[in-house]
């Protein structure tokens, strides 16, 4: 008897989910609650495990989309067999009656089921990737297990470069020398490739377009002297760090800025809920993070009531699980305001999207020695660019300025985060 699994419901607004990666082959044996594949949602990625012990048959394919409640995969009855058990490589040993319901129309697909972990054997997903590049399996070496082509070779492997062509006589190259300078065509390798949008990747491509379709989006610039605050972490990150066992870094004093300039200018903490505008008494601060699979926006809730220390274990622990694709939904919902720091990939000068329903959006970017007057002097100085993207339906200008200069102000002397001045 076998067990049909369904998509469970990974969230209320969620109505599909993307197969992102099958962690268990078709075939293997699974153990009651071991994770056997990864779901892939437009807002974050979640684990699929196990609800019975047996024999794992997948119904779905890697990239499927699947409406929730839908059949992803059956568990069949059946017992660990002796190579699995002692880490074999073939799956030949399975039991005959798991065999019998495998079998396929085509003997192809029969081989292929019976030499999974064969050497130079291509996943489902990865054969179907290298018959549209063209490309032929012996070609490639696979980095899975036991030598499996997996999705991951497929997508980096390219076609094979051409023969160098056999000597041609002099006056067929003065022939050939003619013929390619009256050609336009260019030379080198014009290879292409399609891959499917993740479902995340689609998300932010809507959202991004809506909110640039549906704010009057602004963005007001300034700069500051990140001298003050360079010199602290000089003289401190030892002891920082050996007290709270954390680094001290810049999105610190970045988030105590704007919570402290939020609570002078509410607005730009506000949003629009139809007709009517949504104060927030508290600072719910977005941390714009580059996850493997696309942008993720972790929320440090209640921002204005921790330490420097506290915001920045809360951005260590959501940037590693950003990495590691392990947000929930719950840490990525809601959020009053959002700070964004291209300055991590080099960028100079941004206007950030306003990350919606939100009214605004901090951007942080690169430190760059630059002469600057001081008291009627010119000199050298750490200066870095910060912008206010914010919506102009709800926010005036004048309040978008004074926020920012403010957030420059305490930047420029942090005694006033300590002192609350």
């Amino acid at each position: 008897m076998s067990l049909e699994m369904k998509v469970p419901s990974v969230g209320e607004s969620i109505t599909d989910v993307t197969v992102a990666q099958w962690l268990k082959n078709d075939g293997d044996y699974v153990e009651m609650d071991e994770v056997i594949a990864e779901l892939e949602s437009d807002k974050a990625t979640f684990e699929l495990p196990a609800e019975k012990a047996g024999v794992l048959r997948h119904v779905a394919s890697e990239g499927d989309t699947l409406e929730i409640g839908a059949i992803i995969c059956k568990i069949e009855e059946g017992e660990k067999s002796q190579d699995e058990d002692t880490g074999a490589a073939s799956n030949d040993k399975v039991n005959e009656d798991t065999k019998d319901d495998v079998k396929t129309e085509s003997a192809s697909s029969d081989t292929e089921s019976q030499e999974t972990y064969a050497s130079g054997t291509a996943s489902p997903a990865a054969a179907k990737i290298l018959k549209e590049k063209g490309i032929d399996a012996k070609d490639v070496k696979g980095t899975g297990k036991d030598g499996r082509i997996t999705k991951e070779d497929a997508l980096n492997a390219s076609s094979a470069p051409k023969s160098e062509p056999k000597a041609a006589s002099k006056d067929t190259i003065s022939s050939s020398a003619d013929s390619a300078s009256s050609s336009s065509t260019p030379g080198g390798a014009r290879d292409e490739r399609r891959e499917k949008m993740s479902s995340l990747r689609k998300t932010i491509a809507k959202r991004l377009v809506t909110v640039k379709n549906d704010t009057a989006m602004l963005t007001t610039f300034n700069e500051v002297d990140m001298k003050p605050i360079m010199d602290i972490r000089t003289k401190y990150k030892e002891k920082f760090k050996e007290k709270h066992g954390i680094g001290l870094g810049f999105m610190s004093f970045f988030a105590k800025a704007v919570c402290m300039a939020l609570r002078e200018w509410p607005t730009v903490n506000a949003r629009i809920d139809e007709n009517e505008i949504v104060y927030s008494n508290f600072v719910d601060i977005s941390i714009a993070v580059s996850a493997p699979k696309g942008l993720v926006v972790p929320i440090i809730r209640n921002a204005e009531s921790k330490s420097l220390q506290d915001i920045e274990k809360s951005v260590a622990e959501l940037a590693g699980k950003a990495r590691d694709n392990k947000l929930t939904i719950e840490e990525m919902t809601g959020g009053t305001f959002t700070i964004t720091n291209g300055g991590v990939f080099g960028s100079m000068m941004s206007t950030p999207i306003i990350n919606a329903p939100q009214s605004a959006i901090l951007g942080m970017h690169n430190i760059i020695q630059r002469p600057v007057a001081i008291n009627g002097e010119v000199v050298i100085r750490p200066m870095m660019y910060v912008a206010l993207s914010y919506d102009h339906r709800i926010i005036d200008g004048r309040e978008s300025v004074s926020f920012l200069v403010r957030v420059k102000e305490l930047l420029e002397d942090p005694t006033r985060l300590l002192l609350d001045v």
